[in-house]
């Protein structure tokens, strides 16, 4: 019996694991999925259960039943590459003659002294729900700070503008605009969004030190009743640990089939993986596809051929009634289409299409 274990069950995952099972594994391999909650959360929502704008239900897909998959829950603790074995939280071990990691990423505090005590994060489900509670417990008039200006913390504060009109909210960036890597049309716009809508902007600002009620920007205090970060993210702790080469972001780096060159038999997909794109849902579905495509290449004694990774581009929202997207490279998309095209693509992540 040999066993094909992927640890996360998140959009790279759970797409790896269908694939893999829509053509047959060879006989006697156990296809074992890994995740520490019962079910999918629907990362890319996790803003608006924060926001309190959809409900828990809404972005939770349960996952599949097959008769060639196993489900195994629990926090993954360590992977040890030289003896081929994933150290569970509870001290369980699981063996593996294939690995996938897909274990998705975790907040980035830069060093920021009290970032992460004082701050609300939305990279887990947990984490989103102690937002949600907090935003949603604050009293009228409350001040929200949102450190980062990049997709989530523009989705944010859009989002929670619409939930909680009576909120004095701001985005913080270190960089001179929000959504700094997109282009300038789409920049302008947002902002003009924001501007409409009561949303204020601070740039050019790096936070020092953040405690209960103050965000320290050198010499100034910038006084706030709570703040979510939205200030970058880095690979999870499981990979940080991986004694493997990585690139500057602590990724790790991959040859053509999403391998570890040292471990040809382990895989890393997803936020945790080093590709040539900014990570995202998209990017670890492609991946997802790819891995199990390669693997059935393996099983029957051929070489992989696989396709460079072209992205379909980029979606966000402003609320529910407008958005903002790439397509491709260069095309820019704004107002209700790219928010009727976002919707499109959480049903399709919620039906297992993609």
């Amino acid at each position: 019996m040999s066993r094909f274990v992927i640890l996360g069950g998140g959009y790279g995952g759970l797409t790896l694991a269908l694939h893999l099972l829509e053509q047959d594994p060879p006989a006697g391999t156990e296809v074992v999925l890994v995740d520490r909650m019962p079910y999918q959360g629907l990362k890319t929502e996790y803003y608006a259960l924060a926001a309190g704008t959809v409900s828990e239900a809404e972005i939770r897909v349960a996952f599949p039943s097959h008769p060639r998959l196993i489900l195994k829950y629990g926090e993954v603790k360590e992977v040890d590459l030289e003896r081929k074995l994933v150290l569970m939280n509870n001290n369980d071990t699981l063996s593996y003659d294939w690995l996938v990691i897909g274990l998705g990423c975790v907040d980035k505090y830069h060093g920021i002294e009290g970032a992460e005590m004082h701050s609300h994060s939305i990279q887990t489900l947990s984490g989103s729900r102690k937002a949600y509670q907090a935003l949603n417990d604050l009293n009228p008039y409350s001040q929200v700070s949102v450190v980062g200006g990049g997709l989530s913390g523009v989705e944010i504060a859009s989002e929670l503008r619409e939930s909680r009109p009576d909120l004095n909210i701001r985005v913080i960036d270190r960089g001179p605009s929000i959504l700094s890597s997109f282009p300038d049309k789409l920049q302008s716009y947002v902002r003009e969004w924001f501007t409409e809508h009561d949303v204020e902007m601070l740039s050019h600002i790096s936070l020092s030190k953040v405690e209960p009620g103050i965000l320290h920007n050198g010499d100034e205090q910038i006084l706030t009743d709570l703040t979510v970060w939205t200030a970058g993210i880095q690979p999870s702790p499981v990979v940080q640990q991986l004694n493997v080469p990585k690139d500057a972001q602590g990724r790790v780096l991959l040859n053509e089939y999403h391998q570890i060159p040292e471990h040809p038999e382990v895989y890393v997909i997803g936020d945790c993986a080093s590709l040539p794109f900014s990570p995202s849902a998209q990017a670890a579905e492609e991946q997802g596809k790819q891995v199990a495509e390669v693997m059935h290449a393996l099983w029957k004694g051929e070489t992989p051929q696989l396709k460079t990774i072209k992205l379909k581009g980029v979606l966000g929202s402003l609320g529910k009634k407008a958005g903002f997207g790439m397509m491709g490279k260069k095309t820019v998309i704004m107002g209700k289409v790219p928010r009727v095209l976002k919707s499109g693509v959480l049903w399709m992540s919620k039906h297992h299409f993609g």
